[in-house]
């Protein structure tokens, strides 16, 4: 049995959980709380590699900027000269506002269902680090003919462990959601080719209770209306479980896509 890497009460586990602030997506406070295996392909380095070649580039739904920071950083003066964001959720646009502009990239606060706010053919890189749904025509619009969408997105079932300890078994549906193939089928039908497509799933460990209330209050999607205070009686179970038998195991699902936007000389309408 491995022992939970924090020992304590139950209340003072929840309460630290519980006072994390939630904005963007650094989540450097799980260290020694909270696990999670990372998809082979290390898509931040390979964005990086992404963004070394480009000239002109958006990032959809960046969240707190991190993964671009990241990248950019990592593409030192190589980097595309035009980079762009944008982000629905509030306290995410101001955080990678802050986070962004040094580096020149203006952060465009646009809901995430919302047509992107940008004209045909502006890019020629689009990239997303889990996109809440992926929007291929708004992606083909926007992507210059030769032009590349590299992005990560979130898989089926992802995490499905927890969720389904505190929501109880899920419709078959709600698994098969963010399916890669039926991804893929869309972005075909969106008019675009899909070159590469890897799918991993990868364990994660939630050590403390804490570390499960601040996952939950930070990715809202996956206990919809999660509170403590609507929970506490599951909540005290899973960590009397924690405390009993070591850390409980869920795993995320996460798939890589590459996928180009055929050019005029492509195609079987292309002329010679």
């Amino acid at each position: 049995m491995t022992p939970p890497a924090h020992p304590g009460t139950f209340d003072r586990l929840v309460a630290e959980g519980a006072a994390v602030p939630t904005e963007g997506w650094d989540f450097s406070w799980f260290e020694g709380r909270a696990t999670e295996a990372r998809p082979s392909w290390g898509y931040a380095r390979s964005m990086a590699g992404r963004l070394a070649g480009a000239t002109a580039v958006l990032d959809v739904q960046t969240g707190g900027g991190e993964v671009l920071d990241f990248a950019l950083e990592a593409a030192g003066p190589h980097r595309a000269p035009l980079v762009a964001a944008t982000e629905g959720w509030a306290p995410n646009v101001a955080q990678a506002t802050r986070l962004l502009r040094p580096r020149g990239v203006p952060v465009v606060a646009s809901a995430d269902d919302a047509p992107l706010p940008f004209a045909d053919g502006a890019f020629d890189l689009v990239v997303s680090r889990h996109p809440v749904e992926p929007h291929w025509d708004e992606v083909a619009r926007v992507l210059m003919p030769g032009g590349t969408y590299f992005a990560q997105h979130v898989g089926p079932a992802s995490v499905f462990e927890l969720i389904e300890y505190f929501l109880g078994p899920l419709p078959e549906d709600s698994r098969r959601h963010r399916d890669p193939e039926r991804e893929r089928a869309d972005a075909e039908a969106a008019g675009l080719e899909v070159v590469e497509l890897r799918a991993e799933r990868l364990r994660m460990e939630f050590l403390d209770i804490g570390a499960v209330v601040h996952f939950l209050r930070k990715v809202v999607w996956m206990v919809p209306g999660f509170t403590v205070e609507a929970y506490r009686d599951r909540l005290r179970d899973l960590h009397e479980r924690i405390e009993a038998d070591g850390p409980f195991v869920a795993h995320s699902s996460r798939h890589l896509f590459d996928v180009r936007k055929p050019d005029a000389t492509s195609g079987p309408d292309a002329r010679p």
